[in-house]
């Protein structure tokens, strides 16, 4: 039996039947220094509470899944140190070992399933690495997409990536990738790329249809909901594209590879962009919180 605890919150939500989001963990203890993450985590949170719904943050502490985190909990899962970022491949392993984990894109969408929760809410996912045809560097969230019901809303995949390569491995795993008021494929950061989105949605309610059709049709697997990030908060990707070229030059140098290469390539944007990327990065984190938050509350609508 997983030893599953609900905080008190949201076992209230679940018992009222108010809307729930699903939130990473990931962004508290690897996203960014302390006490930011835990105020940007707080914000976040009291913007899905805000616009109707009630934030569940996931966390495994002690071996325990936890769906939904008390204020202490998230202030010491903040301050914590050598947590584990935790997906698909080693999520039961650190609940076995009675270990403490952050989750990731993959194993927030596991549990947000395991707990009855239909959406997330997160900044970008991952996808195909730059050079992947020769490192095979793919991540685990598009797979956990083509596979567990969850509705995931974030600003497209991160930049860094290769975004085409992302978008033909989505469609192949049968991902609707769903652009929210445009046409074109967000790059988290800026709010446009080259790429058009597979598909358009202009509301909160006909991507909660598309969501409840898809499991009235029994058909496995979440919807990529990809949330531009508002124009005022944005990176041009023009200004970005030989930022992230430098960086990813500055990893080749250093010889970065595996799970060190997006905290690394992160970290060299922050330092590039003197800052701006983060202040980006909270603004599209919080976007997509308030707008998964809208579809959730349009989900029972549907059932």
């Amino acid at each position: 039996m997983i030893d599953i605890q609900y905080s008190t919150e949201v076992r209230a939500a679940k018992e009222n039947g108010t809307p729930i989001v699903a939130l990473e963990s990931t962004i508290i203890t690897h996203g960014m220094p302390y006490p930011q993450n835990v105020e940007v985590a707080a914000l976040v949170e009291q913007d899905i509470r805000d616009a109707g719904a009630v934030p569940a943050t996931m966390a495994v502490i002690e071996g325990r899944l936890h769906v939904g985190l008390e204020p202490e909990q998230l202030q010491a899962l903040g301050t914590a140190q050598d947590v584990s970022k935790i997906s698909r491949a080693d999520m039961a392993a650190c609940i076995a070992s009675r270990g403490t984990g952050a989750t990731t894109v993959a194993a927030t969408m596991i549990a947000a399933h395991f707990a009855g929760i239909e959406v997330f809410a997160t900044g970008g996912i991952g996808g195909v690495h730059q050079g992947a045809e020769t490192t095979f560097d793919i991540s685990a969230d598009l797979h956990e997409l083509g596979q567990t019901p969850v509705t995931v809303v974030a600003a497209g995949a991160k930049a860094i990536l290769d975004l085409a390569k992302t978008l033909e491995v989505l469609e192949t795993l049968g991902v609707p990738v769903i652009a929210y008021g445009q046409d074109a494929f967000p790059a988290f950061w800026s709010s446009q790329s080259p790429l058009d989105a597979p598909l358009r949605m202009d509301s909160a309610a006909e991507i909660a249809r598309a969501h409840a059709t898809r499991r009235a049709l029994g058909l496995p697997g979440g919807q990529l909901v990809a949330n531009p990030i508002p124009q005022d908060d944005q990176i041009p990707a023009e200004e970005l594209a030989p930022i992230i070229a430098a960086a990813q030059a500055d990893a080749d140098t250093h010889r970065i590879t595996g799970k060190a290469v997006t905290p690394y390539l992160l970290q060299r944007i922050f330092e590039l962009t003197e800052g701006r990327s983060l202040v980006a990065n909270i603004a599209l984190v919080r976007n997509n919180a308030r707008l998964a938050a809208a579809i959730a509350q349009a989900l029972p609508k549907n059932r």
